[in-house]
């Protein structure tokens, strides 16, 4: 996901689902200027603390990853680790011309498909780069 993500030393990159930090902490020491989002507590504050003691500059956000993180926006590249139903509608508005999206797209537990979407002004170029099996993208309200 990160190679297809095609980045650029000080790129934006807006992660949604930090987990653990790994991709951030990735993503940081590539030389990205990164904004990671956590919805579950008890995992932002233990990445959040992760990823300061090991030094990365990293920008996290206890939130609903579905809404992005607009405040920072424009965005390079956005890459999401967790799969909703449909690509939550703000990521489009949130992602730099020229920019890039990887997500996994489908139904919990269900066949999904990891797509590179890369935005070219009011069109959006779709990539299927094959199938996947990843966590369910969580969202209090999923008919949004």
């Amino acid at each position: 996901m990160t190679e297809a993500l095609a980045l650029a030393e000080g790129d934006r990159v807006l992660e949604l689902g930090t987990g653990s930090g790994y991709q951030a902490a990735i993503l940081a020491a590539m030389g990205m200027d990164v904004y990671t989002v956590e919805r579950i507590p008890e995992l932002y504050e233990t990445a959040q603390a992760r990823l300061e003691a090991l030094g990365y500059a990293v920008h996290c956000k206890l939130a609903d990853g579905y809404e992005g993180w607009p405040e920072f926006a424009p965005y390079d590249a956005v890459i999401v680790t967790a799969a909703p139903p449909q690509v939550p509608p703000l990521l489009w508005e949130q992602l730099a011309d020229e920019g890039c999206l990887v997500i996994p797209v489908g139904p919990p537990h269900g066949y999904q498909t990891l797509w590179k979407f890369v935005k070219h002004g009011d069109t959006i170029e779709r990539i299927d780069m094959g199938g996947v099996a990843f966590v369910p993208f969580i969202h209090p309200h999923p008919a949004e």
